[in-house]
């Protein structure tokens, strides 16, 4: 797997910062990574993200990591929500909200459906198969 770029994203698109944090989600094997382009349905963001894992550490590893990463390229998170529990974890980066869930809160609050008005953005060849 090639190295992690470190670029400044402080003057990124929306989308730019999604695909950032979409690659650091597929290079720590979260699952079932969505982007959903939310914009036209809300004033809170313009993009969600959407993946989950298996364990609390594993959650809490994919929000440290995108934390660390996101620091690295200019952007930390405004707020991070639900680390403790690690059931739900929010980053927000203002345009764009990641959510972080164990596989039965995903189900339970099924965000996809929710937002099903959104238009989810084909990431199939971003992702890296494993």
């Amino acid at each position: 797997m090639e190295e992690f770029k470190i670029t400044d994203l402080s003057a990124a698109s929306p989308r730019e910062i999604a695909d950032k944090i979409i690659d650091i989600l597929d290079r720590k094997d979260a699952k079932g990574i969505k982007l959903l382009h939310v914009e036209e349905e809300t004033i809170i963001a313009d993009y969600f993200i959407i993946c989950n894992g298996a364990t609390v550490t594993q959650l809490r590893s994919f929000a440290g990591e995108i934390e660390f990463r996101m620091g690295q390229c200019s952007l930390p998170p405004v707020r991070i929500e639900g680390y403790e529990e690690a059931s739900w974890i929010v980053l927000d980066f203002s345009s764009v909200i990641v959510h972080i869930f164990n596989r039965d809160t995903r189900n339970f609050y099924n965000l996809e459906k929710l937002w099903a008005a959104s238009k989810e953005v084909d990431i199939s060849a971003q992702l890296t198969e494993k």
